[in-house]
């Protein structure tokens, strides 16, 4: 058997994070089949995943790395610029597409697994003909409008829908009817790494702030910067809590897109944080690649998103690391 996963992004969101653990599984029970791995930009999943499968870095142009509808649903004007960045984008992503298929060529793959939104599409137009295709769904395609027509037209090249949640699975079948077969996988967390037990990161020292005393209590939103996993909301909490001198915050994670939309940059937060006139309240530790470390550091986890989560694997990790969470109430989280 010869398996071939598609990554948007070398980087490691939770996503990410599912696939590695995907490709470890595999490895670990088919030793004997083949895998590789494309991701569209470089970063610490490529590294990681070469313990298990041959990998390649075949980044994304520009204007195809940068094209991201969300909020584009917001404002006539938004839309207009999503039409223009499409038409900046088709000519690049067709040359990317000659790219992948010619490395798809090269692998001979059975399956050609895609891992998210861009590479479900660019592998229902590129898989060889030999190649069963799967979408492994991390996200509500209606979430975003366009991406979800154009995902409706490509589903009959595809042969089979993994969903990260009963929820997502849930709207996968309504949107793209009975044709192609969805099986729920929920992401794993390996109980060994994510345990109550063990190394606990230093915070504060991550944070550059002066250490929060015996009696502190650290509260803590771990995860990527999309807008919608509800930073605003988490300092808005926080800036409610500004008097209690013992409670602390801390954002962790960074930018893994190149979509300027749909997350914040570091600045853009850390100028919320001063208009709230959070100061030393809340800290901002940066990506850290030890994330049970950072968990168990935390008295609190907390996991925002303004919109439905499709699953939201932090909330199973800190679980996991004995921590008390809260979460919104909505999609695969609920």
């Amino acid at each position: 058997m010869r398996i071939v996963f598609l990554s948007p992004s070398g980087e490691l969101g939770g996503a990410e994070t599912a696939l590695l653990d995907m490709l470890g599984a595999i490895r670990e029970a088919r030793p004997q089949w083949a895998l590789a791995m494309i991701a569209a930009s470089d970063g610490p999943l490529i590294a990681k995943a070469g313990s298990y499968a041959d990998v390649a870095s075949l980044p994304f142009p520009n204007a195809l790395a940068r094209l991201g509808e969300w909020g584009a649903r917001r404002s006539v004007a938004s839309r207009l610029r999503l039409g223009a960045r499409l038409i900046t984008a088709s000519v690049p992503a067709m040359t990317y597409a000659k790219r992948l298929q010619r490395h798809l060529l090269d692998f001979h793959p059975d399956i050609t697994h895609s891992n998210g939104l861009k590479m479900h599409l660019l592998g229902a137009r590129v898989r060889p003909p030999q190649s069963k295709l799967v979408w492994h769904l991390h996200d509500y395609p209606a979430a975003r409008r366009l991406t979800a027509q154009l995902l409706a037209t490509q589903a009959h090249r595809c042969d089979a829908m993994l969903a990260n949640s009963e929820s997502v699975a849930a709207e996968a079948r309504q949107r793209f009817g009975p044709s192609v077969p969805v099986q729920t996988v929920y992401n794993s967390v390996d109980l060994e790494r994510f345990s109550p037990t063990g190394p606990c990161a230093d915070l504060d020292a991550l944070a550059t702030l002066p250490p929060l005393g015996a009696d502190g209590i650290r509260v803590g939103l771990v995860g990527t910067f999309a807008r919608w996993k509800g930073h605003g909301v988490f300092l808005d909490a926080m800036a409610r809590l500004r008097d209690l001198s013992n409670v602390r915050g801390y954002i962790v994670g960074g930018s893994i897109y190149r979509t300027d939309a749909s997350q914040y940059s570091r600045e853009e937060l850390r100028a919320q944080a001063e208009a709230l006139r959070l100061d030393d309240a809340v800290g901002f530790t940066g990506k850290v690649d030890d994330v049970p470390s950072v968990l168990r550091a935390l008295d609190i986890v907390v996991h925002a998103s303004t919109e439905p989560e499709p699953f939201g694997l932090v909330i199973a990790e800190a679980m996991a690391c004995g921590r008390p969470v809260i979460v919104s109430r909505a999609g695969g989280a609920a």
